[in-house]
C-alpha cells in the first residue's frame, strides 16, 4: 500500500516545517529546547494538519531517542508496558521517546499509570491533542510537562507545501504540469489552516485532471481545483473547544453591537448545521444585552427562530441574519440579567426571609397571631395603581437589584414612577 503523500512530504528539519514560526522560528522557546539535545516531557495542542506529530518526529532525531507512537483511541496501557520492556534492546540505549497522539482519549486511570514511567525516567513523553490539554490531561501528567500550543497555519505558508506537493507529484509521474494561475492559492485558503488537508486536495486535483495527449503536460485549473476540495474546512467540533469559541464570539460579537463580525461567525455555525446553538445564542443574547432596551425584541428574535426551524437550513439563514443584524443595531441593556444575579447572590448568602403576610397566600391566621388579618392592599383601588407596602421579607426590605439602564425606554420608566412614587 501506497504511504500517503502527506506522509512522504513530512519535513526531516525544523527550517521544513511550515507555519509555528511563534514556536519554531529562531530563538523561540520550542526550537531552543529541541536543539538542547536535553528533551522534557511535552504536550502539543493544537488542530489537525499543523504539524504536532512532525515535530515529535524531529524532535526524535534530534536527541537520538527511540521513537515509539501510540494513538490515544486505540493504544492501551499494554502497549506501554511492551514499549517500556524494549529499553533492554541496543536500539533504545539513548532512551525512549514516546508520542502519544490523541492523549485525551486516554481516561484518567491509564494516565495514571503512563506517569509512573514518566516519573522515573523510562519514557520521555510527548503528547499531542486536539483539545484544551487543561480540561483533559490529568493534572498530574500536566505538572510534569510543557504546554505548547499549534495553531492553524496561514495560507501564505500552506502554499508552500501546496507547490511542494506538485514538484513531488509531477517527479514521481513523471508528468509535467500546467497549474493555471490562482490553483496553488485555491487550495491553500481553503484548507482552513490544515497542511495535510492541503496536500491532500492537491494530489486530488492531479488525480482529478484530464489525463494530456502524450508529450503534453497535465493541467490543473481552478475549476478541478474547486472541485476536489471542500469551499474552507470549517473547524466545528460539537464536543470540541472550537464549538464553543465560535458560539462565544457570535455572543461576543452581538453584545459588542459588531454586526459584521456576528454575521460571520453565524454563517460559520450554520455552515457546520449548528442551527439550534445558533438560535439558542441568539435568543440569549436578545433577553440578556438587549433586555429592557428595547424589549419588543425579544418576540421578534423567537418569530425569527420559529421560521427559521419551520423552513430548515439553508433558508434558515435569512430570517436568523436579519435577527442578528437587529441584535446588533438595538440599544443594549444588561439591567435585567444583573439584577436578578444580584438577587441570586444574596439568596446564596443567606439574604431572605418569610414572604410578608400581606402577601401570603392565606387568609387565616394561628392562633399564635398577635395582629389578625392580611391586610394586603389591592394597588388598583388606588390613584395610579398604585400604593406604597412592603413586597420584600423584613430582612432585606430595603434591598435594591434592578438599576435602571442609561436607555430610552428605562428612563422614561423611571421618570414615570418617580413621578408616581414620589
Amino acid at each position: 500500500m501506497a504511504t500517503p503523500l502527506a506522509d512522504r512530504l513530512r519535513p526531516r528539519t525544523l527550517d521544513e516545517v511550515v507555519g509555528q514560526e511563534h514556536l519554531l522560528g529562531e530563538n523561540k522557546p520550542l526550537r531552543n529546547i529541541l536543539k538542547s539535545g536535553e528533551l522534557p516531557n511535552l504536550i502539543f495542542y493544537g488542530p489537525p494538519g499543523t504539524g504536532k506529530t512532525t515535530v515529535a518526529e524531529i524532535a526524535a532525531g534530534l536527541t537520538e531517542k527511540k521513537l515509539f507512537k501510540l494513538n490515544g483511541t486505540t493504544a492501551s496501557i499494554a502497549d506501554v508496558k511492551r514499549i517500556v520492556a524494549s529499553l533492554d534492546a541496543v536500539d533504545t540505549r539513548g532512551g525512549i521517546l514516546l508520542y502519544l497522539d490523541e492523549i485525551q482519549y486516554f481516561n484518567k486511570k491509564q494516565q495514571q499509570i503512563l506517569l509512573q514511567y514518566i516519573e522515573d525516567g523510562r519514557i520521555t513523553l510527548i503528547a499531542s491533542t486536539t483539545e484544551n490539554p487543561y480540561f483533559y490531561v490529568y493534572s498530574a501528567v500536566l505538572s510534569r510537562s510543557t504546554v505548547f500550543e499549534f495553531k492553524p497555519v496561514d495560507a501564505s505558508d500552506i502554499k508552500l507545501a501546496v507547490l511542494r506537493a506538485f514538484n513531488i507529484l509531477s517527479q514521481e509521474q513523471n508528468t509535467p504540469l500546467e497549474i493555471e494561475p490562482g490553483v496553488i492559492e485555491q487550495i491553500a485558503n481553503s484548507a482552513g489552516g490544515d497542511v495535510r488537508s492541503a496536500i491532500n486536495n492537491a494530489e486530488a486535483a492531479l488525480l482529478a485532471a484530464p489525463l494530456p495527449q502524450e508529450g503534453q503536460p497535465r493541467k490543473i485549473t481552478l475549476d478541478v481545483a474547486a472541485g476536489v476540495g471542500r469551499q474552507t474546512v470549517i473547524r466545528y467540533d460539537k464536543l470540541g473547544e472550537e464549538h464553543y469559541d465560535l458560539l462565544s464570539a457570535y455572543q461576543k460579537s452581538m453584545r459588542g453591537s459588531d454586526a459584521n463580525a456576528a454575521i460571520h461567525y453565524l454563517a460559520r455555525i450554520l455552515e457546520a448545521g449548528d442551527l439550534a446553538s445558533a438560535t439558542r445564542r441568539l435568543m440569549v443574547c436578545a433577553c440578556e444585552d438587549v433586555g429592557l432596551a428595547y424589549p419588543q425584541i425579544i418576540p421578534i428574535v423567537k418569530a425569527a427562530v420559529d421560521i427559521a426551524f419551520q423552513v430548515g437550513l439553508p433558508e434558515a439563514q435569512i430570517p436568523l441574519a436579519d435577527a442578528v443584524i437587529l441584535v446588533c443595531n438595538a440599544p443594549k441593556s444588561n439591567s435585567g440579567v444583573t439584577a436578578i444575579e444580584r438577587a441570586a447572590e444574596d439568596l446564596r448568602r443567606g439574604n431572605t426571609g418569610p414572604v410578608p403576610r400581606q402577601l401570603q397566600n392565606k387568609h387565616y391566621d394561628g392562633a399564635d397571631a398577635a395582629v389578625k388579618g392580611q391586610f394586603y392592599k389591592y394597588p388598583h383601588n388606588y390613584e395610579n395603581h398604585w400604593t406604597r407596602q412592603q413586597y420584600l421579607p423584613d430582612k432585606i426590605r430595603d434591598a435594591v437589584y434592578y438599576e435602571y439602564g442609561d436607555n430610552k425606554n428605562e428612563q422614561a420608566a423611571k421618570e414615570y414612577w418617580a413621578k408616581i412614587k414620589k
